[in-house]
């Protein structure tokens, strides 16, 4: 089995502007026009463009919006560089909301998206 999460964005160019500045993942395939695959590495994410305002489900009172908001879903990017990945991914337009630098474990920082999704970066080495 694979998993590819998808994570609705309000245009596929922006979407495809701040997962690929900020990780580095490219565009591997429109089988929509409202629907892109990107990959980087064995790693994949869907983009769906859903303008704000819109139901994410008939019959659902709930609106998509993309300020920050909460959702019980988050991705974790899993990264071997985290200083880095964290600096790429603010100079994309994330907002580092918490940073925990603990010894012994490895480094987390919670995050949000310039769509207000939240997600984290988690480094692979533990802190010394």
């Amino acid at each position: 089995m694979k998993v590819t999460v998808s994570i609705d964005v309000p245009s596929i160019e922006e979407g495809l502007a701040f997962f690929g500045a900020a990780f580095g993942f490219a565009e591997v395939a429109r089988p929509h026009p409202g629907y892109a695959l990107l990959a980087c590495g064995e790693s994949t994410i869907g983009l769906l463009a859903k303008p704000a305002g819109t139901h994410p489900a008939k019959g659902s009172s709930d609106v998509r919006r993309y300020e920050r908001h909460w959702t019980p879903v988050h991705v974790d990017f899993r990264v071997a560089d985290f200083e880095a990945t964290l600096e790429k991914a603010l100079d994309a337009g994330a907002r580092a909301e918490q940073i925990h630098r603990v010894p012994g474990y490895p480094p987390v920082a919670f995050c949000s998206d310039p769509f207000g999704h939240g997600f984290c970066i988690v480094g692979l080495v533990k802190e010394s």
